[in-house]
C-alpha cells in the first residue's frame, strides 16, 4: 500500500494543496455532494459573517441550496495559502473565483437568467484527511448587484425572513489545532496595517502610504469592486472606516507564504467590533453593534502590496445596521 505524503490524508494526496483542489473538484464541479461525508467531520463548524452551523448536513443543505439557484457554478481557485502542519492540524485559506447563472430560486429570490461573478475566501482547518472548522466570508453584495439587486433591500429581505440577525458563537476549534499566528516582519506589517486602519480614524493617509503598497496596487473589494491605485483604495476604506470610528480590532489568523517564482502570498482572518457611529458606507448612523468577519489575501513584491483581496460580506454588514433595535423593558 502507498504511503500517505501527509500523514492521516488518503495516499493519493501529494500535500495540502493538492488536497483542497482535488475535494473542491469532487464536490461541486463533479457535483459529488455526498463526498461532503468523507471530506468534512460530523460535528464541523462553518461560521459566515451572519451565521454559525454544526455538523455535516447544514454544509450539504447549503451545497444543494447554492446549486438549485446556481446551477452551472464553477469553483475556480486563484490561490490556496496554507499554514500549519500534521500534527496540531492544517489551515488552508482558499481563494475561489465562481462563474455561474442565477438561473434558480433561492435566497436571492425568482431566477432572474443573469450572469454572475463572485469570489469567497474559505479558511478550513484540515486534519486526518477531514475539514474539522470552518469560516467562510463570500461578497454577496456581488451576487446581489449583479442580478440587479442593491445589498440593502437583500438585506431587510432577509431579515424579515429570518426574524432579525441572530448568530451564536462560533465554537473553538478542536485541539490540538491552534490558530497560527505569523511572526514574521512582512506578516506582522500587514497585521499592523489593517489594525491601524480600522482604529486610528485616518484610513486616507494609511492607504496612501508608498511604504505598504505599490502606487499602482489592484484591489478587490466587497461588491465586486477593483480599486486600482493607492488612492482609490484609500477612498474605499475611508467609507468604510468613516461608518465605524471607534472599532476594535483583532487578528485571527495570519500567515506569509513564500513561494519560489512568486510573489509572497499573506492570508489574514480578521474581526472588527464596532458600534456603527458614522457616515460612511453604510448610510446614516444606526447606533447599532456590529461585528465584520473579513478574510484578506495580499501579494507584495519587494516589500509593497501589489495585489489584494479583500473579502466582507456587505449583505451581513447592512443586516446588523437594519436590525431592529432593542430597547430594555
Amino acid at each position: 500500500m502507498k504511503e500517505s505524503a501527509i500523514k492521516g490524508f488518503d495516499a493519493e494526496f501529494r500535500d495540502l494543496d493538492h488536497y483542497i483542489r482535488v475535494i473542491t473538484d469532487r464536490i461541486w464541479e463533479g457535483r459529488r455532494i455526498d463526498d461532503i461525508h468523507r471530506y468534512y467531520s460530523d460535528d464541523c463548524a462553518v461560521e459566515t459573517p451572519s451565521s454559525v452551523s454544526i455538523g455535516v448536513q447544514p454544509v450539504i443543505d447549503g451545497t444543494r441550496a447554492t446549486l438549485a439557484a446556481f446551477p452551472d457554478r464553477r469553483l475556480l481557485a486563484e490561490d490556496i495559502i496554507i499554514s500549519g502542519d500534521e500534527d496540531g492540524g492544517f489551515l488552508s485559506s482558499h481563494r475561489i473565483l465562481s462563474p455561474m447563472t442565477h438561473a434558480g430560486a433561492g435566497a436571492f429570490g425568482l431566477p432572474s437568467g443573469k450572469g454572475v461573478l463572485v469570489r469567497t475566501i474559505a479558511d478550513c482547518v484540515c486534519v486526518n484527511n477531514r475539514i474539522v472548522h470552518e469560516w467562510l466570508v463570500r461578497d454577496q453584495a456581488a451576487i446581489a448587484r449583479q442580478i440587479g439587486l442593491d445589498e440593502r433591500d437583500v438585506a431587510q429581505r432577509w431579515l424579515n425572513e429570518r426574524g432579525g440577525f441572530s448568530k451564536p458563537a462560533m465554537p473553538a476549534a478542536p485541539a490540538p489545532y491552534v490558530s497560527f499566528i505569523d511572526q514574521s516582519e512582512l506578516a506582522q506589517t500587514y497585521a499592523a496595517l489593517y489594525q491601524h486602519l480600522w482604529t486610528s480614524g485616518d484610513a486616507s493617509k494609511l492607504a496612501v502610504s508608498r511604504q505598504s503598497f505599490h502606487e499602482g496596487v489592484i484591489a478587490a473589494t466587497p461588491g465586486g469592486e477593483t480599486q486600482v491605485g493607492v488612492n482609490a483604495l484609500a477612498r474605499f476604506w475611508s467609507t468604510v472606516t468613516a461608518s465605524f470610528p471607534d472599532a476594535q480590532f483583532e487578528v485571527e489568523h495570519l500567515v506569509a507564504n513564500q513561494r519560489e517564482g512568486r510573489a509572497t502570498s499573506i492570508a489574514m482572518r480578521w474581526r472588527a467590533h464596532a458600534v456603527h457611529a458614522g457616515t460612511g458606507r453604510y448610510g446614516v448612523p444606526s447606533g447599532q453593534h456590529v461585528e465584520v468577519l473579513g478574510i484578506s489575501h495580499a501579494d507584495f513584491e519587494h516589500g509593497r502590496i501589489v495585489r489584494e483581496w479583500v473579502l466582507m460580506d456587505d449583505v451581513a454588514i447592512w443586516m446588523q445596521v437594519l436590525k431592529p433595535q432593542v430597547h430594555p423593558v
